[in-house]
């Protein structure tokens, strides 16, 4: 963190290696809260709001989060096996050396999300709004990401092979620097991959 950043400020409240298996925390509010070692497992989530929180050695297996918010909120060493999301805004938040398996995610806004060599094999990610997303080194092989707008992400070194990216915004994709052997594309994202490589499409 830069010496001129301020650090961010302590948490309100500390939750700590409770059992919050097959809760459900619908319409539930957090803010500044730190939930470290909790078990979130099959938890079922509408519209519930965590603002700033963080969530270190989360297990949020097979839990449905839909309609709700997790915006600036830090995820370290959580757990993600068969989650989905669904609408959510999770604007400004970051993953960090997070584990990922049969992850879905279909529509809500993700700008801003900090996924910086996220393994995201085999992930789901549907009509969402990535905007200017941080995806460095991410990888995504066999990955389903469509109908998704990527318009300023961060995309270096990102591995798209075989990924399905058709319908998706590939405006800030750099064919030279991210791996898209036999990835799927629609003409018009190809003519889109050909310009960037500075060639003219006839």
């Amino acid at each position: 963190m830069p010496t001129n950043t301020p650090a961010p400020p302590p948490p309100v409240e500390v939750i700590r290696s409770q059992d919050w298996y097959g809760q459900d925390v619908s319409a539930r509010r957090y803010t500044r809260y730190a939930f470290i070692d909790v078990d979130m497992t099959e938890v079922t989530n509408e519209g519930a709001v965590f603002d700033h929180c963080t969530f270190r050695g989360v297990r949020f297996n097979v839990s449905q989060h839909t309609a709700a918010a997790f915006t600036n909120c830090t995820f370290s060493h959580c757990v993600f096996f068969d989650t989905r999301f669904t609408d959510c805004k999770l604007v400004g938040s970051l993953f960090q050396q997070c584990t990922f398996s049969l992850f879905q995610v279909s529509g809500g806004d993700w700008s801003f999300v900090g996924l910086p060599g996220a393994d995201l094999r085999r992930a789901s990610l549907r009509s969402v709004r990535m905007r200017e997303a941080d995806l460095t080194g991410a990888r995504l092989e066999d990955a389903n990401v469509t109908e998704t707008d990527l318009s300023g992400a961060q995309l270096h070194s990102a591995n798209f092979i075989r990924c399905d990216l058709r319908g998706s915004d590939l405006s800030s994709l750099d064919p030279l620097t991210a791996e898209l052997g036999r990835a799927t594309v629609s003409l018009e994202q190809a003519a889109v991959l050909v310009t960037a490589l500075g060639l003219n499409v006839a």
